[in-house]
């Protein structure tokens, strides 16, 4: 199987040397995404709500770049600075993902790209 570098202008740009995300056949594997909104380059102000949805939204964006879904999303792991806030980070997050949500590791981390509250990467896979 090749392997496809995927990039998409609706996300935001990398901020080190790595891809947005890497298709191999009908996988693809999102780079951690922290809440930086595309058309600044800047981490959003804001709680952890908006940021978790800055985050999925650029998650969302990903993979639409390259014909998926948040349906097609299989793994997910939460990357949170502060557990505390892991009920209101859910809250929003179960708007994302309503039916049928994909195996998900949520731990906290010491610190975080720019000082963010959260990241998020993801695997997806999408037959045919």
């Amino acid at each position: 199987m090749r392997k496809e570098v995927v990039y998409t202008d609706k996300a935001p740009k990398p901020i080190g040397p790595y891809s947005q995300a890497v298709k191999v056949g009908p996988w693809l594997f999102l780079s951690g995404q922290i809440p930086i909104d595309p058309r600044s380059g800047e981490v959003v102000d804001g709680d952890i709500e908006v940021q978790t949805r800055r985050v999925l939204e650029n998650v969302k964006a990903i993979l639409e770049s390259m014909g998926y879904t948040l349906d097609d999303v299989v793994k997910v792991t939460v990357y949170l600075a502060d557990l505390k806030d892991f009920p209101r980070f859910n809250n929003v997050y179960s708007e994302y993902f309503k039916d049928k949500p994909p195996a998900r590791t949520t731990v906290q981390v010491a610190g975080l790209p720019r000082n963010a509250k959260i990241e998020i990467d993801v695997i997806a896979y999408k037959e045919g």
